[in-house]
């Protein structure tokens, strides 16, 4: 029996277990990826560990996030993850150059090489053929280390494309038709390998926006084979000597599988406020908008921007709706200033960000109240864009610059109706992607001396091991699809404490219920209890940690999203698996009881646990937990566990925490 390409890249990086679906695997990284809002901790987590120097092939270090410096700490971040960088042996990219998946893409992503990265976008790159794969910060710091990463083998579903994108449709129209067909929940323990004849017909531009965006689904990651049309990219970026082919035996068996007819796309858009409300554009055509954006990780590329220029070029942006272009890198900025699409845009009424995540994270470009933004983001969770009520539809860079053009939502096929024949823009890539490196700055190059700390870095908090007994209340119900958007908020004004938890901790689920971190303080530990799919969203690691710093025992959940959850057993808190009928009975403020002994449970394998409500009545949790999760949790956290090792092994104190 053949292997998918999946297959194929694990084999060639498996260090420990089968690739056997469901079955614990440990497999070798090659390239680590982190950014600035995740960074801070990965390296204080990194030198907490007593480690000297990155192991892995590549890492880069990327300021992508708190670009704009609003104070100190912002400043002070960028400046310690510099030295830390220079210091460990990272890459590192200054503040300003560029999204962190569109940068890493554009300088390292190799054919056939393993990526993990400490952002849920990390899978980008599968476009170039690579096995990417988002992860909390502590599993990036132990890969650098030249630890293993674990993970339960996936899923692999082939997704076969054939025919041809019709004029108009695009690539964000087949990862939009994927989401419309699976909703957020549908990759959760996935990788989606897309094959087919349709493949060919796709750049690589174009493949990375698909790969990008099924995190949307929740899938471990996304990928495509080599051919052609990766050697050309690789090519034009001067990186033509690492293109190497790979992809499925003809024979290959997979487990599930998809079938999209490119040639049947229609222009998509996602409603609010979920990635996965999808409709035809032409169903919400009339809608009136305020606000238009270009950008992200996503669609924040030179082949993104460019055919809203063509688009806008001799015309104007409608005089009620405001336009920004957010470049995903300075390579893209750079490349359509020498080529005067960007003083064609601004001739054409629209507004250019620095090369950030921004807006996508309400960090800048906050819409107005009641009001409507189209953007060409990945995500448009309620209150993501920096205003609770807000109303932001996901759509193709082209059907948001008809959105600009007209003031309202239309379907650019209906475009040469009010304006005149306007020919499809298709993809188009420069001869060569030329533009300055000096923002990307190589550990030979490192200008710090040893480590750099302001005022509002700390230190890295550590859990106890687990106790015997774990008692508390339910300290808040929240429903399906609690994002880590909902438990730590990415706005500005929080995400200058990323590497200052205790300050962080006081805005923990704040969006849910702001006396949440005062109530968790007063009842000296307690339980959260969730829906379906809880922890779905970014990576990050501090939606984890700050409930553990506030004495949250565990999480009672319907179900989990893969990251978050390898993130409390990172920081030793129990996630527990409830049906629908105890969800539907526990209330918030119930006294919640684990009656087993926790710790000798866990660590002996026990997977159903019994809960006791107020002393008076009872159900089963169950705990999915490999082995090596369950020392984990016994350890209270990983951190704890790989200290007592380092220890162990040396034979002496583990490294002190400053």
């Amino acid at each position: 029996m053949g292997q998918t390409l999946t297959e194929k890249i694990l084999a060639d990086h498996l260090v420990e277990g089968e690739l056997e679906t469901g079955e614990e695997i440990g497999i070798e990284i090659d390239q680590v990826l982190t950014q600035d809002t995740t960074g801070t901790l990965v390296w204080l987590q990194f030198e907490a560990l007593g480690l000297d120097e990155v192991q892995t092939e590549l890492a880069a270090q990327y300021c992508d996030h708190q670009t704009y410096q609003f104070d100190f700490k912002n400043t002070d971040d960028h400046r310690f993850l510099r030295s830390a960088a220079g210091t460990f042996g990272a890459h590192f990219s200054r503040p300003g150059n560029g999204i962190c998946h569109n940068v890493h893409k554009e300088n390292f992503a190799a054919p056939g090489k393993t990526l993990l990265g400490s952002d849920s976008h990390t899978p980008t790159p599968g476009g170039l053929g690579q096995l990417a794969i988002g992860s909390g910060g502590l599993d990036v710091a132990v890969a650098m280390g030249g630890g293993a990463y674990y993970i339960e083998m996936p899923e692999v579903v082939n997704v076969r494309l054939e025919g041809e994108l019709p004029e108009w449709a695009t690539a964000k129209d087949v990862i939009l038709e994927m989401l419309r067909r699976l909703t957020v929940k549908g990759g959760v323990g996935k990788i989606f390998e897309y094959t087919g004849p349709g493949v060919e017909s796709l750049s690589v531009p174009e493949r990375t926006t698909i790969t990008n965006m099924g995190t949307e689904l929740g899938a471990t990651s996304s990928v495509f084979p080599t051919d052609e049309r990766t050697k050309d990219y690789l090519e034009r970026q001067g990186r033509g000597d690492q293109f190497v082919e790979i992809g499925p035996d003809e024979d290959a068996e997979y487990d599930d599988e998809l079938v999209i007819d490119l040639s049947s796309l229609e222009p998509l858009i996602a409603q609010p406020s979920m990635p996965d409300n999808v409709v035809p554009v032409r169903e919400v055509a009339g809608q009136s908008v305020d606000q238009v954006i270009i950008g992200s990780c996503t669609n924040g590329g030179y082949e993104d921007i460019l055919p809203a220029a063509k688009m806008l070029e001799g015309r104007e942006v409608d005089k009620k709706t405001d336009m920004i272009v957010a470049p995903g890198s300075k390579q893209a900025s750079e490349l359509l200033a020498r080529e005067g699409w960007v003083a064609e845009l601004m001739a054409a009424g629209v507004n250019f960000s620095e090369a950030t995540c921004g807006a996508c994270i309400g960090i800048g470009h906050v819409p107005a109240s009641d009001s409507v933004s189209l953007r060409t983001f990945n995500r448009n969770f309620e209150g993501r864009s920096g205003i609770e009520d807000d109303n932001v539809y996901l759509c193709s860079p082209e059907v948001a610059t008809a959105a600009a053009i007209a003031g309202e939502i239309v379907d650019p096929r209906d475009l040469a109706d009010e304006l005149g024949d306007l020919e499809a823009p298709g993809t188009e890539l420069p001869e060569a992607y030329s533009g300055s490196k000096v923002d990307l700055i190589a550990p030979d190059e490192a200008v710090d001396d040893g480590l750099v700390k302001g005022p509002n870095i700390g230190d890295v908090p550590l859990k106890d091991p687990l106790e015997s007994e774990l008692a508390g209340p339910a300290l808040l119900k929240m429903t399906d699809n609690i994002t880590t958007d909902h438990i730590i908020p990415a706005t500005q004004d929080i995400l200058m404490y990323r590497s200052n938890i205790p300050k962080l901790s006081e805005f923990t689920l704040s969006r849910v219920d702001d006396t949440f971190a005062e109530r968790a303080l007063e009842s000296d530990g307690g339980f959260l209890v969730a829906g379906e799919n809880y922890g779905q969203g970014s990576s990050r690691e501090h939606a984890a940690l700050c409930p553990m710093y506030l004495g949250i025992q565990g999480v009672l959940a319907q179900s989990f999203a893969r990251i978050h959850k390898a993130n409390l057993f990172n920081f030793g808190l129990l996630p527990l698996v409830i049906d629908e009928e105890t969800y539907e009975r526990i209330e918030q403020g119930d006294d919640v009881e684990i009656v087993d002994d926790v710790a000798e449970a866990v660590s002996s394998g026990q997977e159903e646990f019994t809960v006791r409500v107020n002393d008076d009545w009872e159900f089963t949790a169950s705990l999915d937990a490999s082995e090596r999760e369950r020392e984990i949790l016994a350890a209270g956290g990983k951190l704890s566990l790989t200290r007592q090792q380092y220890e162990e092994s040396s034979g002496g104190a583990a490294p002190a925490d400053d």
